[in-house]
């Protein structure tokens, strides 16, 4: 449920908030029913709401009735000045990363608990992913995520750790497993997972850090898992060692 949204007393805005937070990682859209039931909100009140969003062109209504994000969202979205300012910095790295590598190209931050991807770079070539810019991935069970939780506070790696939760079969989740990991992940300058957030799939990835060496963001790759992802660990560092001196 979004935000609590059965609290008494909580205003239109809230409630729209509410409306808006339901569509975390459904790139498909949500019909009028599964929009209530994700928000928290009676039905009547769900239609009014995304009745007004739609006319304001926050949100877009499908031919099937479907919901998704509309066009005025995603504009405004991009005047988020902190991440829209890492993106345009990092981009001309990661365009440099993907012509050396020609596999997917992900920058992403932590965002409460899980990571928020900021920019994918892919080509026909490309293995399919869930990934997609504005999207949100579990830190424990992605390469970006596992090195944004390596370098996280020690109560949000606690609160991660304990309820982790399996995205596949070989999603790791054990407590103490995953915390060594982690350990690993810091040792090593990099996270490597292996069809842990997609079947199929095989990450690398590592830190980017500001002017004081603090962990800001993390670049990573997925390819399919017939490769080897760390031989693609240079250029990753490279691109990952510009982004941090351009951020300075």
């Amino acid at each position: 449920m979004a935000g609590g949204s059965t609290q008494p007393g909580r205003g239109v805005m809230a409630k729209a908030l509410d409306v808006l937070s339901a569509f975390d990682g459904s790139r498909d859209g949500l019909p009028l029913g599964e929009l209530s039931r994700r928000c928290g909100l009676p039905l009547s009140t769900t239609r009014r709401l995304a009745a007004d969003l739609v006319a304001e062109e926050v949100l877009e209504r499908l031919p099937d009735r479907r919901y998704v994000v509309g066009r005025r969202l995603w504009q405004l979205g991009l005047l988020a000045r902190v991440q829209g300012d890492l993106r345009d910095v990092a981009l001309p790295f990661l365009q440099d990363l993907y012509e050396a590598t020609r596999e997917n190209v992900h920058l992403a931050v932590r965002d409460g608990d899980a990571a928020l991807y900021l920019e994918r770079l892919h080509g026909r070539a490309s293995v399919p992913l869930v990934s997609r810019p504005g999207g949100r991935l579990p830190l424990h069970a992605t390469g970006v995520g596992k090195v944004l939780l390596a370098h996280s506070p020690p109560e949000v790696v606690a609160e991660v750790v304990a309820g982790a939760a399996k995205v596949t079969p070989y999603t790791i989740t054990e407590p103490g497993r995953l915390v060594r990991e982690l350990g690993e992940v810091r040792r090593r300058g990099y996270a490597r997972t292996v069809q842990e957030m997609t079947l199929g799939t095989c990450s690398v990835a590592v830190p980017v850090v500001d002017a004081e060496g603090a962990v800001v963001a993390s670049i990573g790759l997925v390819m399919a898992t017939r490769k080897d992802p760390t031989r693609h660990l240079a250029p990753l560092r490279v691109a990952a060692g510009g982004i941090s001196r351009a951020l300075r």
